[in-house]
């Protein structure tokens, strides 16, 4: 017992003098000074800057570095210039042919692909009926889906190696509901569709025989892919009833790996039109973009070709860009520049010529054109 009471004074004694040796360590040593920081240009240029006052005030603000002004979007590239910006569509004629459209089942590239000519083409004329608003309408429709087994990079329609498969009523489908709208002239083009045998040919040739014969006034052009080169099936359509076979050729022939899918190109679709020629088509047509980097010396190659291949009509409009994942535009055209590559074309014999920044392949103006063509021969 003695001892243990002993352990326990020494331990108490022990404690307390390392307790005592560390207060006087701790007291010999100076207090050390917080080293200075470096100042924050950051901290500095924010408390400089304008106040929440300043921000709710109706001055203007200056900055130093320049105009007070947020840039939204893509300041390297070239700006969407006036004459490429159109006004919404609207009116009694619009709204009375989409809902036609609704109605009829029908699907157009005009509102898939919001083609800037819209509000143009089923606008109307004031003072016009409505029968005649409908009448002098262009609608072009899609066949064979909505999905296409080529990946073009200027075009947004979706892709995929097996689409859905054919709809095997929809060309007695769209014959009935073209023949109940009461168009004078109406485009039909399809996806292209490499997974079948035929590129759905058959399917094309059975929807303009079976518009032909519930509405036989109608005039029909058809906007065809290339069959991938396969004469027959160009001949099959060629030979449907139709008035006039349209395949685009989309740039020239030395852009045409950069601009279009693997599997066209441009000498493949020389032919397609040469052999719906031959197979007793009056008029054939295509369609240039402008803005992805050709040159003259291109346009003019490109033109020239076209009329060895005997195409009747050209147009000519500019590429715009559907969303940041496609090729970029390259360059605005000018409206002026348009003007001189038509008069180029029809010095070259062509029977007509649409061009100008918002033509596309399928452009009224032109169609009424070709319409009278077409009837009074």
């Amino acid at each position: 017992m003695q001892a243990t009471a002993l352990c326990r004074r020494l331990s108490s004694a022990y404690s307390v003098n390392v307790v005592r040796r560390a207060l006087a360590t701790a007291s010999t040593i100076p207090p050390q000074s917080t080293p200075p920081t470096k100042p924050n240009a950051f901290a500095e240029k924010l408390a400089s800057g304008p106040s929440f006052d300043d921000f709710v005030s109706s001055d203007a603000l200056e900055v130093d570095e320049g105009p007070a002004r947020v840039v939204l979007g893509n300041t390297k590239g070239p700006r969407l210039p006036a004459h490429l910006k159109t006004s919404i569509p609207k009116g009694a004629s619009f709204t009375n042919i989409k809902k036609d459209l609704r109605g009829l089942g029908l699907h157009t590239v005009c509102e898939e692909a919001r083609c800037p000519n819209i509000g143009d083409c089923w606008g109307g004329t004031p003072g016009a009926t409505e029968e005649e608003n409908k009448r002098k309408a262009t609608a072009t429709i899609m066949l064979m889906g909505d999905t296409c087994t080529r990946g073009c990079r200027f075009c947004s329609v979706k892709t995929s190696r097996a689409p859905e498969p054919l709809d095997i009523h929809e060309p007695e489908n769209t014959a009935e509901a073209v023949s109940r709208w009461g168009l004078g002239y109406i485009v039909l083009t399809s996806v292209d569709r490499d997974d079948l045998a035929d590129g759905g040919a058959a399917h094309f040739a059975s929807t303009i025989r079976k518009i032909k014969q519930k509405a036989p006034n109608i005039l029909v052009e058809a906007l065809t892919g290339d069959f991938q080169g396969n004469r027959s099936d160009v001949e099959m359509v060629a030979r449907s009833g139709l008035d006039v076979y349209a395949h685009n050729v989309e740039t020239v022939e030395a852009l045409t790996p950069f601009v279009r899918d693997r599997r066209a190109n441009f000498r493949q679709s020389l032919k397609v039109l040469e052999w719906a020629k031959e197979a007793g088509v009056k008029v054939t047509k295509t369609s240039i973009m402008l803005g992805v980097g050709e040159n003259e010396d291109q346009l003019m190659d490109a033109l020239k070709e076209l009329r060895k291949s005997g195409v009747d009509v050209v147009t000519f409009g500019q590429y715009m860009r559907p969303t940041k994942r496609h090729m970029k535009v390259e360059r605005y055209v000018e409206p002026a520049e348009f003007d001189r590559w038509r008069e180029a074309a029809q010095d070259m014999g062509f029977l007509y010529v649409a061009s100008g920044p918002l033509v596309r392949s399928s452009y009224k103006a032109g169609e009424f054109y070709i319409e009278n063509i077409l009837r009074v021969s």
